[in-house]
């Protein structure tokens, strides 16, 4: 049987959407949820019932609710216990409908917990999805700064002593707003990286020689967020002068895997006199710029074959 990392109570889903018990007891609350999808039961209820996956939520909507009206009590009989086993985890009832009464029967039999919403079947689904989608997200954790620089989430990293808290200072200085110092926790949800902070650090920097700072306290609560998309991954590194870095640019080659999503790279060297701020800025926006259609080393190179092609017309 496959293994699980994360699970959800159907209490949790319980309170969290407001839903009104109609069968099982409060032992039956302590299911768990480990699929983030639901299960609109169709074929089972017309009686095919070929492997599947059980373990997700059943919703009952106004389609099931005319189809099962149709269906004898023997059918019904036959076909219930299918939706209501021990791997699925609870069924919910939209639009405040009447719930089946042999549907009923058989729950409180096999202590199976059902519930009502007036949510429609759509909304419910949409809204079950994301919760389950949020809660039973993928998770890792990464050593570094997350910060929103000019809207745009910006990943910091590097080894301990380059001096990464330092640079998020100076840019929540400079108006940009910090998600999380340190250490960063990281969920994929939808196939998107969202980076946030633990409870214990949220809005929190840590400055050697200084200690910790409260971010919000000093510059304000406008520069503190509490989760923000990854988008960029700003990598900073020792300056070592017997390396070749860009000087020209172009389309980023680099990438760092996280949670099996490549997320654009950008390498920084670290070196005396470097405004590591107004880099941090100045890549941003040229990073932006990009995704905009707009390249400055594809520009300077045709401005360069410009001035070139001049300079032969001119011999």
């Amino acid at each position: 049987m496959e293994e699980y990392s994360k699970k959800v109570l159907v209490k949790q889903i319980v309170d969290f959407f407001h839903l009104e018990q109609i069968t099982g007891d409060e032992e039956s609350l302590k299911r768990w949820v480990v699929v983030p999808d639901v299960n609109r039961p169709g074929f089972e209820l017309a009686g095919y019932y070929k492997p599947t996956e059980p373990r997700r939520i059943i919703i009952i909507g106004n389609k099931e609710q005319e189809y099962i009206s149709h269906l004898t009590l023997e059918q019904q009989e036959e076909r219930f216990p299918w939706i209501t086993d021990g791997l699925t985890p609870m069924a919910i009832i939209t639009h405040n409908d009447v719930v089946p009464e042999k549907l009923k029967e058989i729950a409180e039999r096999q202590n199976f917990p059902i519930f009502r919403t007036p949510l429609s079947t759509w909304r419910l689904t949409v809204d079950l999805i994301t919760f389950l989608d949020e809660n039973l997200a993928e998770e890792d954790t990464i050593s570094g700064e997350l910060l929103s620089v000019y809207g745009k989430g910006v990943l910091l990293t590097g080894e301990s002593g380059m001096g990464k808290s330092e640079i998020a200072l100076e840019l929540i200085r400079g108006g940009q707003v910090l998600i999380a110092d340190d250490r960063v926790d990281i969920q994929k949800i939808h196939n998107t990286l969202i980076g946030h902070a633990p409870f214990l650090l949220k809005g929190m920097l840590e400055i050697r020689g200084i200690g910790i700072i409260d971010v919000s306290r000093m510059y304000g609560a406008n520069c503190i967020m509490d989760k923000h998309q990854i988008d960029i991954v700003i990598k900073i590194v020792s300056y070592d002068p017997k390396q070749e870095y860009d000087r020209i640019g172009g389309e980023i080659t680099n990438y760092t895997k996280i949670l099996d999503i490549e997320v654009p790279t950008i390498i920084l060297p670290v070196s005396p006199g470097r405004s590591m701020r107004a880099l941090v800025e100045s890549a941003v926006t040229n990073f932006i710029l990009q995704e905009e259609g707009y390249n400055s080393s594809i520009a300077f190179k045709n401005r360069l074959k410009e001035f070139l092609e001049k300079g032969k017309n001119n011999e």
